[in-house]
């Protein structure tokens, strides 16, 4: 039997990297998909091909503590381990050491802040866990790919496996779950790529170095971050696009002011706002 399942992409309208200290963050799923299929093989192994990250190879032993590189080179296992990481909880759960092979196939760009590695682990919980016979709730399949995002991120908010595990529009916030916002308007929104990749973990790491040299001045535009969220959610939950849009002019200089920025995004940022945004 073979089983495909998908999960979505993310944008953070609000509260980017501010969640990860415990302020709200609002969140919205996006309609690029990362598509997982899992169908059982005889050997025992876990063959897991992943081309969106140009990685596959061979996972075996009892542990599944080997690894044989197929496709990837050294950088293989690195890339593969996070997908590891959910097929091994699952088959903890269900009780089976099958054999799987676990193909990947994501629209979503890799490193473009959307989320890419967690609708790719919610994919494979979701995937991996039917053909196991495992009758996941969609709580059980966030927590799997929480796990996997640890790998990847080392402490990561949770904001992306959430939304790629409940869907729709989310306020999130770190400790206490999820929210979901009904929204009252159609939100027009252009999602800009500068075609460069960033390390989540390093941006994240970044902005903590920062916070910590500098405590006094960091932790208030963390504060007022959070501040500028639950502003949005109101501007959402009455339809004001206007006042959204002025929101998002002070919440980008907040993450400029943290290093959360780079020249083509402000590029971008300027070209948008002199376009009436």
């Amino acid at each position: 039997m073979r089983v495909t399942a998908s999960a979505p992409a993310k944008v953070i309208l609000f509260g980017e990297h501010f969640v990860v200290y415990g302020e709200p963050a609002l969140v919205m799923a996006v309609e690029r998909r990362a598509y997982v299929s899992t169908e059982p093989r005889a050997d025992g192994k876990i063959y897991i091909r992943a081309e969106n990250v140009g990685a596959s190879g061979y996972y075996s032993g009892e542990d599944l503590g080997t690894f044989e590189a197929e496709t990837g080179g050294a950088e293989a296992r690195r890339r593969l381990e996070p997908i590891k990481v959910v097929i091994e909880e699952a088959r903890r759960l269900s009780g089976k050491n099958l054999g799987l092979n676990v193909t990947v196939e994501s629209a979503i760009p890799v490193a473009a802040g959307l989320g890419s590695s967690a609708a790719v682990a919610v994919a494979t919980a979701a995937s991996a866990g039917r053909v196991l016979d495992l009758n996941l709730s969609k709580d059980e399949i966030y927590r799997m790919a929480y796990e996997a995002e640890k790998v990847i991120h080392g402490t990561p908010s949770g904001i992306d496996p959430a939304i790629s595990t409940y869907g729709g529009t989310l306020m999130y916030r770190r400790g206490e779950g999820v929210q979901p916002l009904a929204l009252k308007v159609e939100l027009p929104l252009v999602i800009g790529n500068t075609g460069l990749s960033r390390s989540t973990g390093n941006l994240v790491a970044g902005v903590r170095r920062l916070k910590e040299k500098y405590p006094s001045l960091v932790e208030p535009i963390l504060k007022i971050g959070g501040k500028i969220t639950a502003e949005a959610v109101k501007a959402l939950e009455t339809g004001n696009l206007e006042t959204l849009g002025n929101l998002m002019n002070i919440n980008h200089g907040l993450l400029s002011a943290v290093g959360v920025s780079s020249l083509p995004l402000e590029r971008l940022v300027y070209a948008a706002r002199m376009a009436g945004a």
